[in-house]
């Protein structure tokens, strides 16, 4: 039968027999396995290349489970968050219950949930039955997927199944919200704005760029492909650094958000990937304002160039 599906039904079957499945979400494609099944998750990680003390988000089908996931009660600033943002692209770090095993959270004490905000994902997870922890569906350290296909040209044949949900409305990866300090902090920008989140919790949000990995996506180098990245602040700039390296012999492609910076979200995990299949050594890209969306994807950009040039 085929590794691509559209069966739910089928795909949830293999994660309760232990599978390693990819599926989509708004943000972007996961590559799941049942949370409590050490063996499975275990897997996740050697598929990905992932060190194994990088600890993994656990999705559930409904924000009413996140009391049994979380060790005493649910702290006020979780529960507003929740209630407020889910389904819907945002993590919130909290206490680990007793029963979260070590694979999941790194061996860490706290653990990282969420509700997607897609109707195939949360179709899914209510028919396993128990959380699915999942990162994303592709080789640690590289730009993520963001379609079915891309899956299977990271991931082939090492995956079990690819749930095909379509496109990613979303196109990066959900905010990251610790609610386990107080004032609460981002550990990762994403697809929930810090004024979104500002105006649930009624104050400030601080943003932790560095220091202990406390969530995935806080290394320097991520989301980063073969090709070298060039950030730029305009459309001059590109123009003019495009055609330097052309002059040097270089293959490039320009990447420029315009004025739809959801739908430049959308598309630029697409782009990087596209880059590299067509061969090319240098994208150019026009960085975004940096506020509400324009702050996550300026993340994931500086990372990915980070990685080439530190």
């Amino acid at each position: 039968m085929s590794r691509v599906t559209i069966d739910v039904d089928r795909a949830a079957a293999a994660l309760r027999a232990g599978g390693v499945v990819a599926f989509a979400t708004e943000t972007v494609y996961g590559l799941g396995a049942q949370a409590h099944d050490v063996s499975a998750l275990a897997r996740v990680f050697a598929i990905k290349g992932r060190p194994t003390d990088h600890p993994l988000i656990v999705h559930l089908a409904d924000r009413n489970e996140l009391a049994a996931w979380t060790s005493g009660p649910v702290a006020p600033a979780a529960a507003a968050l929740a209630e407020a943002c889910w389904p819907g692209p945002l993590t919130l770090l909290v206490p680990r219950a007793a029963h979260v095993p070590d694979a999941v959270t790194g061996g860490r004490a706290t653990v990282g949930v969420r509700v997607p905000g897609h109707a195939q994902a949360l179709a899914l997870l209510a028919a396993v039955g128990d959380g699915v922890a999942a990162p994303s569906a592709n080789r640690f350290g590289r730009v993520s997927p963001t379609t079915a296909q891309h899956v299977l040209d990271d991931l082939g044949d090492d995956v079990d199944m690819i749930l095909d949900g379509g496109p990613c409305t979303v196109g990066i990866e959900s905010t990251i919200v610790d609610t386990t300090v107080e004032p609460p902090e981002v550990l990762r920008h994403g697809g929930i704005p810090a004024a979104q989140l500002e105006a649930v919790l009624g104050h400030a949000v601080r943003w932790v760029a560095e220091g202990p990995v406390r969530a995935p996506g806080m290394l320097a180098a991520h989301y980063a492909p073969s090709c070298r990245v060039e950030l730029v602040a305009t459309s001059a700039e590109a123009d003019a650094l495009s055609s330097s390296e052309r002059r040097r012999g270089k293959r490039v492609a320009v990447h420029d958000p315009g004025s739809d910076v959801a739908h430049f979200a959308r598309g630029l995990y697409a782009a990087l990937r596209a880059a590299d299949d067509a061969g090319l050594d240098v994208i150019v890209v026009v960085t975004p304002d940096d506020d509400a969306l324009g702050t996550a994807i300026n993340d994931r950009l500086r990372r990915a160039a980070h990685r080439l040039s530190g």
